[in-house]
Formats: C-alpha cells, structure tokens, sequence
C-alpha cells in the first residue's frame, strides 16, 4: 500500500512503484554506474504493489489509510510474489535480488502465510542462482546492500515533509557496509548525501495525491528535488 505521510488536514500519499522509480534514479546516477540487472532491479522492486495502489484503503482501528507499514500481511504477500514474478518475466538476477529484498522484511515472523513465502522465494532464489554464474552469484549480497541503500534514500524523501528529517528511520543517516551517508537539505527541493555516494547531480520527482480525512481527493501534483554532489 502507500506510503503516507499526515499534514494537518490531510494525507499524501506516494505509490509505492513511483517511490521505487525513484530508487533507480539513484541508482542510475551511482558513481560506478551498477549492471542493468542490478538497476532494474533496484527500480522494479516495488512493482507488485501497483494494483494495491490503485485505491486507497483505510485502516479502521486508525482512522487513516493504510501504508504499506500497516497493511494486512495477507494481502502483502501475494502482491510480493506478483511483484517478483513481474521481474522474474523481465530478469531472472534482477528478480533473486526482489525475493531476497523481501524475505529479509520476514525475519522473526512465524505465521503460516509468512514461512510458507519464505519457503516459496527460497526456493525461487535457489532456482535463479543455479542458471546465473559464478561472477553473478557473487554480486548479489552487494547488490542487494545497493538496493536496499537506494529504498532507502527514496523512503527519505518520500516519508519526510521537504527540507526536513524528522522521520526517526534515518535522523541517524544512512549505513551502508562499513559507511555512514548523511543527508543534508540545502532547501526544501535540493537535497545532497555526504559523502557523495553519485558521478553527477541530477533531479528525481516524487508524484503525489492530497486526500482529506474523509477519504475524498483534493489534488494530485509532482514534487522535484535536486540531488546534488
């Protein structure tokens, strides 16, 4: 579902894929540019949630809509497997990194539905890295640490009003392997990441939809933000 962030009288809500968009624009810009696997992968992670995305849907014991923090892990895991075999259609090392992103979300989780998806993606992965090679298989946990880094920075600026950081996710930056990335906003609509992790500047643009807390929709726009070096 969504990812939502609450305003005064309303709700903004960021499709998941569109947040995921964004995810592979920092990819694409990274300062050794990663393989088109890897950067379709980073981009198409979120894809299964299309569908879910077409409606919003409100969560009754809050009162809100929910996000894709909250909502039901019944109807997430089915659009995880759509999401991963969607990729799996386009790339079969791009997909091992989508199912591997997911199964990390199920750690500690002991529910029928979750160990019967951990077991299915599994034994997906155990499938994909049987036809990828050796150079292959050896990238994957790093670039699986690139994918996550790259959902992350795009959370940020999805999950953050701009030109602040008051989610609590990342008021301590960023790791990734043994580096700290610290955000740093210039102005609501330029951000920079210290040290610069990207070859160049570039733009990314957040689409977004307003709802009022009756549900009804009050605007659609497109945010932009300056990634500098």
């Amino acid at each position: 579902m969504m990812i939502v962030r609450e305003q005064q009288d309303r709700y903004v809500l960021i499709r998941q894929h569109d947040h995921a968009w964004i995810s592979g624009d920092f990819a694409d810009h990274w300062k050794v540019m990663p393989p088109p696997s890897t950067r379709i992968g980073i981009r198409y992670h979120d894809v299964g949630w299309e569908r879910l995305d077409d409606e919003v849907k409100w969560n009754p014991e809050t009162g809100q809509p929910y996000s894709f923090v909250d909502f039901p892990i019944k109807e997430k895991i089915p659009a995880y497997t759509a999401g991963v075999d969607e990729v799996e259609a386009m790339d079969a090392f791009a997909a091992c990194l989508c199912s591997m992103h997911y199964v990390s979300f199920f750690s500690g989780r002991r529910d029928a539905e979750s160990l019967r998806f951990i077991k299915d993606e599994q034994e997906r992965q155990r499938r994909l890295m049987d036809e990828m090679d050796r150079e292959k298989r050896s990238r994957l946990e790093e670039d699986l640490r690139l994918l996550k880094l790259c959902d992350d920075l795009s959370l940020f600026i999805c999950l953050n009003e701009p030109g602040v950081n008051h989610h609590p996710w990342y008021r301590e930056g960023f790791r990734y392997g043994d580096r700290h990335l610290r955000p740093v906003w210039e102005a609501p609509d330029k951000l920079r990441i210290e040290p610069t992790p990207f070859r160049t500047s570039f733009e990314v643009t957040v689409p977004y939809r307003l709802v009022d807390r009756t549900g009804c929709s009050v605007a659609e726009g497109r945010q932009q933000i300056r990634i500098g070096r």
